[in-house]
C-alpha cells in the first residue's frame, strides 16, 4: 500500500486510491483492515495529491510541460485562457512542485516501513499547496492574463506564511522574467511585443480622461464664488477640462492602467512609456542626417545588462528598478533635449508659434483684418479658404515678410458646413480631425471658422501634437476677435475725427462717448492679454527651457504654459469668458451701427444706439468682475 500511496501522490491513482474530477483522490471504501483513523489520515495526504494533480492539470493546458494522465485530460471548457505571463506562471508552478516531487522520489528510495514517516515528511506541503490552490483557482475563475498575474501572485505571497511566501515569489520571480523581456524590447528598441495585449504599454489613445471629468466641465463655476484655490488649480492643471471643448490627443502609445501591478508605480510606467515612445519615433524615422545618431547614445548593451541583472534577482527591487528606468529616461530626455533646442531650433520654432497663434506679428495681422473684413463678415462657403490664404500671403507681403522657408508652413482654414470630410481631416501635416461626423452648425461668420494650421517639422511633432495645436486655434481666434473690434472701434474713431468740423448733436455726443468707454475696455484687454499674460508667460517658458536639458521638464513647462494661457486670458473661466463674447459682439454692432450711418443717426439709428446704450450700463458689474478676477491672478 505504501507504493500506491506515493503513485496516488504523484498522480497516478489505483484500487486503493481513486480519483473523482469532482472530489478528487480518496482511499477506497473497501479496505476494512484500515482503521478509521487511518482512513482520515492518508485522506488528509490524498488532498495534497488532489492538489499536485489539478496543479499538473493547469501547467499541462496551459504549456504542455506535464504528461497529462487519461484520468485528468484537458476540459475544453477551461482553454481560454492564454498568454506569455501564463506560461511563465505555470513554468514557475512546475518549478515549485520540484521538491514535492523530490520529497516522494526520496521517500521511495529510503524505503521505510513506518507509515507515520511518510506522513510527517510529506505533511511539510500541507501548508504551501492549499495557499498556491487559491492563486490557480483566481486565475482560472476570473479569467486573469498579462501582468494582472503579477499582481496576483503579489498579493498572495504577502501572508504571513514563510513557505508560501518564499514559493510564491519564486513564481514571481519568473514572471518578471517575461516583463523584463518586454521592456528590453520596448525601451531599448521601440519594440511593443504584446500580441495578447498583456502588457501595461498599448498602441493607441488612452481610455479614460474625458468622461471623468465631463461633470465638473459642465458645473458653472460661478465668479462670486470662485476661490483663489479653484483659480490656482485652473492654472496649474495639465490640460484636463479644456480637453473636453477640443479635439482628443492623437497618442500612438499609451499606459493600460489596469494591467500595471500596485507595487509599480504610475510614475515609473509614465518614465517607462516616455521612453519607449522616443527611441519607436527613433527606430521609425527614416530621416537620413539622424540614423547615425542613438537616441541612447550607444548605451544599449550597457541597460540591456542592467535589465538582466534585475531580472537575475529572486526578489522584485522597487528602488534598483526604479533607478534603472531614471538612468534610461534621463539619457532619453537629455539626448531629446540637445535635438529640440539645439539642433531643431525649438526657441525658434516657439517665437513662430508666438508670432502666428498669438499675434505677435499684430502689423501683419492688422493688414490681414483689413484685407480679409468683406470677405469674412459673412458665412463661409467652398471658396473663402482659399480667399483668406491669399489675402493672408498679400498682407505678409505688404508688413514685408517674405519668409520662403516660413509661408509654406502656414494655411489659414476655414471650417464650414459641408467641406468634405478629407479637407475636414486635414490633408497637412498639423491639421486638426473633427471632433464629430454629425452635421454641424454654419457659422454665422467666416472669423467664427477661421484657423491656422502649421507643418509642424520631425521631430518637434511629439511636442507640438495636432491636439496643442488646436489649443492654440482656440486662443488664435479669440486673440482675432479681439484684435478685430479693436481695429472696428479705431475705424470708427477715425470717422468721428473726419467729422469733428462739424456740428454735432446730442446723439453724437452719446455715440462718441458710448465709442471712448467701449475702446478703453477693449484696449486694456488687448494690454492684458498681450502684455500681463502672453509676453509674461512665453518670458517664463523660455527660462525653464534655458534652465533644463531634460525634455520631459520641456514638455511641462510647455504644457503649463498653454494652460495658464487658456486659464489667465478668461477662456476656462466660462461665466467671464462669456461676458467678453457679450462685449465684444456689443463693440462689433455698436462698429457696424457707426459705419452705416455715417450722416447723423436717424430714427431708427437713434433706437438701435438706445438699446446698444442700455445694454452697456449692465456691461459695468461685468467689467468689475473681470478685473477683478485679474487681480486674483
Amino acid at each position: 500500500m505504501i507504493h500506491e500511496l506515493l503513485l496516488a501522490l504523484s498522480g497516478y491513482p489505483g484500487t486503493i486510491f481513486t480519483w473523482n474530477k469532482r472530489t478528487g483522490l480518496q482511499v477506497s471504501q473497501d479496505l476494512p483492515f484500515l482503521h478509521p483513523s487511518e482512513t482520515g489520515v492518508l485522506n488528509r495526504l490524498c488532498k495534497l495529491g488532489s492538489d499536485y494533480i489539478r496543479f499538473t492539470e493547469f501547467i499541462e493546458q496551459h504549456t504542455g510541460h506535464v504528461h497529462q494522465q487519461e484520468h485528468h485530460s484537458v476540459q475544453p471548457s477551461q482553454v481560454g485562457l492564454s498568454g506569455v505571463y501564463l506560461r511563465a506562471f505555470c513554468t514557475g508552478l512546475d518549478s515549485m512542485l520540484q521538491p514535492y516531487r523530490q520529497a516522494l522520489l526520496d521517500l521511495e528510495q529510503e524505503n521505510h516501513c513506518i507509515f507515520q514517516y511518510y506522513v510527517t515528511f510529506v505533511f511539510q506541503f500541507q501548508l504551501l499547496f492549499p495557499s498556491v490552490m487559491m492563486v490557480v483557482e483566481t486565475i482560472k475563475s476570473q479569467k486573469i492574463h498579462g501582468c494582472q498575474i503579477l499582481e496576483t501572485v503579489y498579493k498572495h505571497s504577502c501572508g504571513g506564511l514563510p513557505p508560501v511566501r518564499m514559493a510564491l515569489e519564486k513564481v514571481l520571480a519568473v514572471c518578471h522574467g517575461v516583463m523584463y523581456k518586454q521592456l528590453a524590447a520596448w525601451m531599448l528598441h521601440g519594440l511593443l511585443l504584446d500580441q495578447s495585449e498583456e502588457f501595461y504599454v498599448k498602441q493607441g489613445p488612452s481610455a479614460g480622461g474625458a468622461a471623468t471629468s465631463q461633470e465638473d466641465d459642465d458645473e458653472d463655476l460661478g465668479i462670486g464664488g470662485l476661490s483663489g484655490k479653484q483659480l490656482k488649480e485652473l492654472q496649474d492643471l495639465r490640460l484636463i477640462e479644456e480637453e473636453n471643448m477640443l479635439a482628443p490627443s492623437l497618442q500612438q502609445f499609451s499606459l493600460r492602467v489596469e494591467m500595471l501591478p500596485s507595487y509599480i508605480p504610475v510614475r515609473v510606467a509614465e518614465k517607462i512609456l516616455f521612453v519607449g515612445e522616443s527611441v519607436q519615433m527613433f527606430e521609425n524615422h527614416n530621416h537620413s542626417q539622424f540614423k547615425a545618431c542613438s537616441i541612447l547614445k550607444h548605451q544599449e548593451d550597457m541597460f540591456a545588462a542592467e535589465l538582466h541583472r534585475l531580472k537575475q534577482q529572486p526578489l522584485f527591487s522597487l528602488v534598483d528598478f526604479e533607478n534603472l528606468i531614471d538612468g534610461i529616461r534621463s539619457t532619453v530626455a537629455e539626448h531629446l533635449w540637445t535635438l529640440m533646442v539645439e539642433e531643431s531650433d525649438l526657441l525658434g520654432q516657439l517665437k513662430i508659434i508666438k508670432d502666428f497663434y498669438l499675434l505677435g506679428r499684430g502689423e501683419l495681422y492688422q493688414v490681414f483684418i483689413d484685407h480679409a473684413q468683406h470677405m469674412l463678415k459673412t458665412p463661409p462657403t467652398a471658396v473663402t479658404e482659399h480667399d483668406v490664404n491669399v489675402a493672408f500671403q498679400q498682407a505678409a507681403h505688404k508688413v514685408l515678410l517674405d519668409d520662403d522657408s516660413l509661408l509654406p508652413l502656414l494655411h489659414l482654414t476655414i471650417d464650414y458646413q459641408g467641406k468634405e470630410s478629407k479637407d475636414a481631416t486635414g490633408t497637412r501635416e498639423g491639421a486638426t480631425p473633427p471632433q464629430e461626423t454629425s452635421p454641424r452648425e454654419v457659422p454665422p461668420t467666416g472669423w467664427a471658422a477661421l484657423g491656422l494650421a502649421y507643418k509642424v517639422q520631425w521631430p518637434l511633432h511629439i511636442l507640438f501634437t495636432p491636439a496643442v495645436l488646436e489649443k492654440y486655434n482656440v486662443i488664435f481666434r479669440y486673440l482675432v476677435s479681439v484684435r478685430r473690434v479693436q481695429s472696428e472701434l479705431q475705424h470708427c474713431w477715425a470717422l468721428q475725427m473726419q467729422r469733428k468740423h462739424l456740428k454735432s448733436n446730442q446723439t453724437d455726443a452719446v455715440k462718441w462717448r458710448l465709442r471712448n468707454h467701449m475702446a478703453f475696455l477693449v484696449d486694456n484687454l488687448q494690454y492684458y492679454l498681450q502684455v500681463d499674460v502672453l509676453e509674461s508667460q512665453f518670458s517664463q517658458l523660455l527660462q525653464q527651457i534655458n534652465s533644463t536639458r531634460d525634455f520631459e521638464s520641456i514638455r511641462l513647462a510647455h504644457d503649463h504654459f498653454l494652460s495658464n494661457l487658456l486659464a489667465q486670458s478668461f477662456i476656462l473661466l466660462k461665466p467671464v469668458f462669456h461676458c467678453l463674447n457679450e462685449i465684444l459682439e456689443l463693440c462689433h454692432n455698436f462698429c457696424s451701427l457707426v459705419s452705416q450711418n455715417v450722416a447723423p443717426l436717424d430714427e431708427r439709428g437713434t433706437a438701435q444706439l438706445d438699446i446698444l446704450v442700455k445694454v452697456r450700463l449692465s456691461t459695468g458689474r461685468q467689467v468689475k468682475t473681470i478685473y477683478s478676477s485679474r487681480d486674483m491672478q
